[in-house]
């Protein structure tokens, strides 16, 4: 659909400079687009530094940046405890970054 709206609006444009600004655009928005959905399929690692069990909810800690990510009993495919190594990846949630699909490394 995105790419028949492209086609549509690149006939409609008469000047050659035009044209070449448009196709450089696309090919960027395209590019960028494709870069956002890989980054959401790459596999982190890093530490549990907390969770609750009864409450269902906790925290984790990228290897790599340093940064904490809320993690909720949802996004387990293992059991995890606290300094539990784990592998994860990352969607946005209502309040940031979540770590879902969390297992032991």
């Amino acid at each position: 659909m995105f790419f028949y709206l492209c086609i549509l609006l690149y006939k409609n444009i008469t000047d050659k400079i035009l044209k070449k600004i448009f196709i450089f655009l696309m090919i960027f928005a395209y590019l960028s687009i494709s870069i956002i959905i890989l980054l959401q399929f790459i596999m982190k690692e890093g530490k549990v530094k907390f969770f609750n069990e009864s409450k269902g909810f906790g925290f984790i800690k990228d290897s790599e940046s340093e940064k904490e990510y809320f993690v909720h009993v949802s996004g387990l495919l293992d059991d995890i405890r606290e300094n539990d190594d784990v592998t994860f990846e990352l969607i946005e949630g209502r309040k940031g970054l979540n770590a879902v699909n969390v297992k032991l490394a």
